[in-house]
């Protein structure tokens, strides 16, 4: 197949650009370089891609766009390029309506216009905002988003429906659930914990630690991609997750086996646009795909820490 995979130099789209490679697809991958977080570490993810045809560009620039659907007819497309943060949100509201509204209308129009196959996009668990029935399932309510990062994702669902409905090609949004493991946003908490811990530093735990979070590791996302990507179908939205809700001091503890260090918590208490919460019911994919993930969260915080310290040589 040729695939193009957007956010190709991020955490998500590194991992699935490499996958796809690895079983012969063509993969052209577009990411921005955008200095959200560290751009080296970007593009150390590309260089482990090797056949990748990379081409930097950002999805919220029409022009650039246009020629790259206009240069290529594609069997799928993946977009995983966005503003991701909840918190960030807060601060840089307009970097989300970049991104993730106006980048994600230039990638329907794409498929639209230049006779792409299926489409594929990143939703998040996030939109299930202050829904509090777990686990969440796909048939309940996601109209009441607590950060704006939320309701970009939650309009990217209605979009693409829209456009499937009035254009007639099969797009299918996935729903992630806390996605972690190697090659890792420095953003995210499992990064900001082990830097922390190995520093010797107080690591900062909101909610005073009762929070609960469906940990996914990076490798079981993949395969639930790839699964999808290989059977379009209509309009459809799939929770993609481990389906086992795990406290964040559990996940904490497993992190301090990993490293042989203990952490010491700065407690701290909820953040505006987190939520307490959240575990994915998987059903839906597992029916469609087969899909079933099966990497518990301490193997997968190990070899996170393994990464870690052969990439930061610590």
């Amino acid at each position: 197949m040729r695939i193009l995979v957007t956010g190709a130099a991020g955490f998500i789209g590194s991992h699935l650009s490499r996958r796809l490679l690895d079983r012969g697809d063509e993969v052209v991958g577009i990411d921005n370089l955008n200095a959200y977080y560290d751009v080296r570490l970007k593009e150390a993810r590309l260089g482990w891609l090797q056949g990748l045809r990379f081409i930097k560009a950002d999805i919220a620039d029409r022009t650039a766009m246009e020629q790259v659907f206009r240069d290529g007819k594609y069997d799928a497309v993946v977009n995983l390029a966005a503003q991701a943060g909840v918190r960030y949100s807060l601060e840089n509201p307009y970097a989300y309506i970049d991104a993730n509204i106006t980048g994600f209308l230039n990638i329907l129009e794409g498929v639209r216009h230049h006779g792409t196959g299926h489409l594929v996009y990143a939703s998040t668990s996030s939109v299930y905002g202050t829904n509090k029935t777990l686990p969440f399932s796909e048939d309940q309510r996601t109209d009441t988003p607590v950060s704006l990062y939320a309701a970009t994702k939650k309009a990217n669902e209605v979009m693409a429906h829209s456009y499937a409905h009035l254009f007639k090609f099969p797009a299918t949004g996935l729903r992630f659930f806390t996605v972690y493991g190697p090659w890792g946003r420095p953003d995210m908490a499992l990064f900001k914990f082990t830097k922390g811990i190995l520093a010797g530093e107080a690591i900062p735990v909101f909610n005073e630690g009762r929070m609960v979070r469906d940990f996914t590791y990076i490798d079981d996302i993949v395969e639930g991609i790839v699964r999808v990507i290989d059977r379009p179908a209509g309009y459809r939205l799939f929770n993609i997750g481990n389906n086992k809700r795990v406290e964040l001091m559990a996940y904490i503890r497993a992190l301090e086996a990993a490293l042989g260090m203990k952490a010491r918590l700065d407690l701290l208490p909820m953040q505006p646009g987190d939520v307490e919460a959240t575990e994915a019911d998987t059903m839906a994919l597992r029916e469609a795909t087969g899909f079933k993930p099966g990497t518990p969260v301490e193997e997968g915080v190990r070899r996170f820490v393994e990464w870690y310290r052969s990439y930061y040589k610590v």
